[in-house]
């Protein structure tokens, strides 16, 4: 029986990642172009990159941490602003989607068996989870049609989030590795 309650408990270790990640995502985050609605940030790309580093339930903490930040008024969020408003504003569906998008991702990820085909796939399909709900919120939260919001928030980002994923996997699968190598991180 104790055994298995030292097995729940974090380590040190793990908490240090949680931490550190957590600052990774607060320091990328708010780098952004604004471009509508909607900015072009870094968030994703340092999500995927997060699940790849320390796992799905790691990443979750983290993003929670950087989310609570952000709402208590440090300006973490894209275009380095923070708070309530910023939560419950047109982008705030976004903020909330990375959520589910950052548990999809990391559980088909974790349970690939390095195929970079269904990691790619998994990361695709959090994503547009993650473009549903944010989109859906816009659309409540502007007054816009959902194909308005679908036009601005998720058109414009097609691209350029398909080359996030492709630089997460890759410097996630190498940065891992190296870490491994070191006794940093486990499997």
């Amino acid at each position: 029986m104790e055994e298995t309650m030292r097995e729940k408990k974090i380590s040190t270790k793990q908490m240090a990642f949680v931490a550190l990640m957590a600052a990774v995502i607060c320091i990328l985050a708010p780098i952004s172009i604004p471009i509508g609605p909607v900015p072009i940030s870094l968030t994703n790309l340092v999500l995927y990159f997060t699940i790849y580093l320390i796992g799905t339930k790691s990443a979750v903490c983290s993003y929670i941490i950087y989310l609570l930040l952000g709402t208590v008024g440090l300006p973490v969020f894209s275009g380095f602003t923070g708070g309530v408003g910023k939560l419950i504003g047109p982008t705030g569906g976004y903020l909330i989607g990375f959520i589910p998008m950052i548990i999809i991702a990391g559980i088909i990820i974790e349970h690939s068996h390095d195929n970079k085909i269904i990691e790619m796939i998994g990361m695709i399909l959090a994503t547009a989870v993650c473009y549903l709900i944010g989109t859906l919120y816009l659309s409540y939260s502007t007054n816009m049609s959902f194909k308005a919001a679908l036009i601005a928030g998720v058109l414009p980002f097609i691209a350029e989030d398909i080359i996030k994923m492709i630089i997460a996997m890759i410097l996630g699968r190498k940065v891992k590795s190296r870490l491994k190598i070191l006794g940093s991180v486990g499997d």
